[in-house]
């Protein structure tokens, strides 16, 4: 939770300095984040250029919570919950 806090506040300091740069209509630009915790299957697809990637329904469920969540939010399963109030 804490890198995705992180990553929100960095966002929100480019998003800044783009504005400054570029002009007040790149102040619109919003980041989504998601996380959720469960099983997933990991693997290194090839072609033209190798990747590493992940599937399963956590992976789904992740995409689904970002892709329905609002701007500039942190989005959090309730299975994340659990397991970081578990953790202290």
């Amino acid at each position: 939770a804490r890198f995705a806090r992180d990553c929100l506040a960095a966002h929100n300091t480019t998003v800044k300095a783009l504005e400054w740069t570029l002009g007040p209509e790149t102040g619109d630009l919003r980041l989504r984040v998601a996380l959720h915790s469960g099983p997933v299957t990991a693997g290194v697809l090839r072609g033209e250029r190798s990747r590493f990637q992940l599937f399963g329904d956590t992976v789904n469920t992740t995409s689904r919570l970002e892709s329905t969540g609002e701007g500039d939010r942190i989005h959090i399963s309730k299975a994340t919950v659990k397991l970081l109030n578990e953790a202290g």
